[in-house]
């Protein structure tokens, strides 16, 4: 594996945003996920719960709601008004509709997905007619003294359940007109509230309705009749959410303690066909509130102020019993937030509203393996650099040489010349940026700092040549076939002839950048690829996909390389494929062809190509061979793989020089420390 000194970085001072709202499509097997900053993620759940899509966030876009619809569209509404459509393909936001009831607290696409609900701060129900390019607002429904903070419609499309202060409507919803006023108790434990918050509401097929309250309850409603048929009292807090499995079995709620409880429908007795819904399992996956909950065929899924997604499989509807039945807690992103200048040994780190310059610190100490230095010279917070206006930023990059700084909002594209004196930074903006770089998806500066390589939204790749505090546009590469897919990720290789594009699709694009024309696509794989980069010298593009294969190509050959063939014939360790987190970063040793470095959330791997890949009897995760063993044993016993499992939670992981690592951690225990505190529970004994 060989001897590396390591720069151990855990000043990224980086707090994800916490989840306020998920929606699951049961056709696609996608989630959609909606933070508090406005932030939209999208994971593909049968490609290993890989994040392949993200929207970025906007001040004024705080979420509510969130709902796919009829064709694989997806919509939000927040509390600015606003319902929102996304494009999926060019990841950005289609339009924006003002409802004109103020902030909008829930949103539900109707059984048919041919119509949007939504509830507003004024009382008013809205519906809203989804036409082929855009949304038409068809009516409004009787208005309601307060709030609508939920929303559920009727399976068959007929009647809707809206859940408000102190009560629960019911509407017809052909006439619009409410039929029943549903009054739910403000009491709990003895203990009358002054309101009563109805979180959220569920239609049942056979006319029930369920809802859940600030008062800690899992009511049942009889829609018919408008009387209260049963009632849990579940949580000494609110119970914030609810979701309904689609064959209407159970059901799952999230409460303000940070407990997911699942209900299920079951049989009263062995031989009766009467059956009752009982509490059968709580998981206590949270530390803070569960904003919101889905419930998938197989899994319930989970989210809240703790930032975390939670996929928490259902053992007796998973077929397999493999690692596909293993929980899931999604923390960090699926992309990375970190670029390094390894001339100069800057990081570069990416927040939501501005960027972090730092240089590494140093030390003239040596020591043996696993020694910790002491710093000759302190880590320096260079360059703090704000964005204006409300976007958050989607990408950005550091150049090789630390002279050249870009990012990206959603509307603007900036690029920055950085001269060193000494100790002092100064920062000079390119302006006159041309119209066509109005937003990045992605951004990568060339191995000599001399080209600027940009991929827009509109599935175009620009080549840009720098010069002393400007630039010259080169070329524009067009998308294949006039689609207008936008591609996520770029490698360029060392020598800055080629040029590797990956789009949504899961399709990789090589360029040829002296003769800017496309050279060759990468044969089509069905997971999405997670991270590429182009070896030095030989040109092979590696390739990490979210199953966790990893390939190899030949550019200048157009095909895969021998080695990579031999690991496809062999299959990787099963315990490589188990991996729940995926690839984000591969580099290479100058010096070392036969080394691929590579990592993902908690693990650091070098793979050695000239040493045979372990097979399923082996051990994955292999201690090195003690060192009194003689050279033939230890060849006989090591394999290709070399793990590291020291650095974790891993954000970033490069090569700086010969010899030196640096490592990016973000600790769990030094987020949670940054979140606001959760609801105290009494303990047994305290």
């Amino acid at each position: 594996m060989g001897e590396f000194k390591v720069h151990r970085v855990r000043f990224f001072n980086y707090v994800p945003s916490g989840i306020r709202c998920v929606a699951y499509n049961n056709q696609s097997n996608r989630l959609a996920v909606s933070r508090t900053d406005g932030t939209v993620e999208i994971y593909n759940l049968s490609a290993n719960y890989f994040q392949e899509k993200f929207f970025p966030g906007h001040e004024s876009r705080a979420t509510e709601a969130l709902c796919w619809t009829e064709g694989q569209r997806l919509f939000s509404a927040g509390l600015n008004g606003e319902i929102v459509e996304y494009d999926l393909q060019a990841l950005n936001v289609k339009y924006a509709m003002d409802a004109f009831g103020g902030p909008i607290w829930s949103m539900t696409a109707s059984p048919s997905g041919s119509q949007l609900l939504v509830g507003c701060e004024d009382g008013s129900v809205k519906l809203f007619q989804i036409t082929p390019d855009k949304i038409q607002f068809e009516r409004n429904f009787d208005r309601q003294k307060s709030r609508i903070l939920s929303l559920s419609w009727h399976p068959s499309g007929t009647h809707i359940a809206a859940g408000s202060i102190d009560y629960i409507s019911v509407f017809d919803v052909k006439s619009g007109s409410a039929i029943h006023k549903m009054i739910v108790d403000r009491q709990y434990m003895g203990v009358s509230k002054r309101k009563c918050i109805v979180w959220g509401v569920a239609f049942l097929s056979d006319g029930t309705v369920i809802s859940v309250d600030s008062a800690g309850k899992v009511q049942f409603w009889d829609s018919a009749t408008g009387t209260l048929v049963k009632s849990h009292p579940i949580a000494n807090a609110d119970v914030l959410s609810i979701a309904v499995a689609d064959q209407e079995d159970s059901f799952v709620v999230g409460t303000a303690e940070g407990t997911v409880f699942h209900f299920q429908l079951v049989s009263v007795t062995s031989n009766s066909s009467e059956k009752q819904w009982v509490r059968t399992k709580p998981f206590q996956h949270h530390t803070h509130d569960v904003r919101t909950v889905a419930h998938s065929p197989t899994a319930l899924i989970s989210g809240g102020t703790d930032t975390h997604l939670v996929i928490r499989p259902l053992m007796e509807k998973v077929e397999v019993k493999n690692y596909d039945a293993a929980l899931r807690k999604i923390t960090f992103p699926h992309r990375c937030l970190i670029s390094c200048s390894k001339k100069r040994q800057l990081l570069l780190f990416q927040f939501a509203h501005h960027l972090e310059l730092w240089r590494l610190g140093s030390t003239v100490a040596t020591g043996k393996n696993g020694d910790i230095l002491p710093l000759s010279k302190n880590a320096d917070h260079l360059l703090h650099l704000k964005t204006k206006g409300p976007e958050n930023i989607i990408c950005s990059c550091i150049s090789s040489c630390g002279s050249w700084i870009a990012y990206s909002t959603a509307s603007r594209f900036f690029l920055y010349r950085l001269n060193y004196e000494h100790d002092n930074i100064s920062l000079k903006r390119v302006s006159k940026m041309p119209a066509f770089l109005r937003s990045a998806l992605q951004i990568l500066f060339s191995e000599d700092s001399k080209k600027l390589f940009v991929a827009s939204n509109q599935g175009s790749l620009h080549v840009i040549q720098l010069l002393e505090g400007s630039f010259k546009h080169l070329h524009a590469f067009q998308p294949q076939s006039g689609t207008v897919e936008a591609m996520c990720l770029l490698a360029v290789s060392p020598d800055g002839n080629w040029l590797a594009a990956s789009g949504t699709s899961a399709g990789v694009h090589v360029y040829n950048v002296k003769q800017l024309k496309l050279h060759c696509t990468v044969p089509a794989y069905n997971f999405p690829v997670t991270a590429l980069a182009i070896a030095p010298n030989t040109n092979n593009l590696v390739i990490a996909h979210s199953d966790q294969q990893v390939f190899e190509y030949s550019i200048p050959d157009k095909q895969y390389t021998e080695w990579s063939r031999a690991v496809q014939k062999q299959g990787f360790h099963h315990l490589w494929l188990q991996r729940d987190t995926p690839i984000t970063h591969i580099g290479f040793h100058s010096k070392r062809p036969m080394h691929i470095l590579l990592h993902d959330a908690y693990m650091f791997c070098i793979i050695d190509k000239s040493l045979p890949l372990p097979n399923d009897k082996t051990l994955l995760y292999n201690p090195l061979p003690p060192t009194s063993e003689s050279d033939v044993v230890r060849r006989r016993t090591a394999h290709a793989f070399k793990i590291s499992k020291i650095y974790k939670p891993l954000l970033f992981m490069e090569l700086l020089d010969e010899g030196t690592l640096v490592a990016v951690e973000r600790p769990l225990d030094d987020i949670i420390a940054q979140l606001p505190p959760p609801i105290k529970k009494k303990k047994f004994g305290t």
